[in-house]
């Protein structure tokens, strides 16, 4: 009887040590598994420079080709690009506040920037970098068209039939609110955490 008892006190050390050294490659594993956090602010960058590359050159060809000239059917009556200055908020609302939707397009630009110093999660990331984009498309418009600083129109062309005119800084903060929306119902947070309800 003796004898069992200091086999297992003499186990419980190891079996201690066994079990710390677990959590310590548990807690190292995690951390090598985790991505780089500039991987990721990276992805936002780039996904937000594409969007607003193309939503600006978008804007600079139509002004240039298509402003006082006849729409043009993309897809007969169905699909339609002609120039519309939108001095309100995406597809046309908001018409009388132009100069508060300016600035809520610029906190939103400082809020993703802020956030992404927390960015782990690739999905969050082109998520966020879509909303940055489009924000900025129509933040460039809002500063730097007629009839003045804070107080532009925003340009809008692509026209589908029975619905609003908008561009593409419209789309992508679309799309990238709808992944947001998707990201969160899925559980996973910006730094790449997933939690359940």
């Amino acid at each position: 009887m003796t004898s069992e008892a200091e086999q297992a006190i003499d186990e419980a050390p190891e079996r201690k040590t066994g079990a710390a050294d677990g959590a310590e490659g548990a807690e190292e594993s995690g951390r090598d598994e985790r991505p780089s956090g500039k991987r990721r602010v990276a992805v936002l960058l780039v996904v937000a420079a594409l969007a607003y590359a193309l939503d600006l050159a978008s804007k600079l060809v139509v002004v240039a080709k298509l402003e006082h000239e006849p729409p043009i059917e993309v897809v007969g009556t169905l699909l339609q690009f002609y120039v519309v200055r939108n001095p309100g908020a995406a597809f046309g609302v908001g018409e009388a506040l132009t100069v508060v939707l300016t600035v809520i397009a610029a906190a939103v630009v400082v809020v993703i920037l802020r956030l992404a110093r927390k960015l782990y999660s690739t999905p969050w990331a082109i998520a966020l970098g879509m909303l940055l984009g489009g924000a900025m498309g129509n933040l460039t418009d809002r500063i730097f068209r007629s009839p003045g600083v804070f107080e532009g129109a925003v340009v809008d062309f692509i026209a589908p039939e029975n619905f609003a005119v908008f561009n593409l800084a419209d789309s992508a903060i679309v799309c990238g609110g709808i992944l947001i929306v998707i990201l969160s119902f899925r559980g996973l947070d910006p730094d790449g955490t997933v939690h359940r309800n």
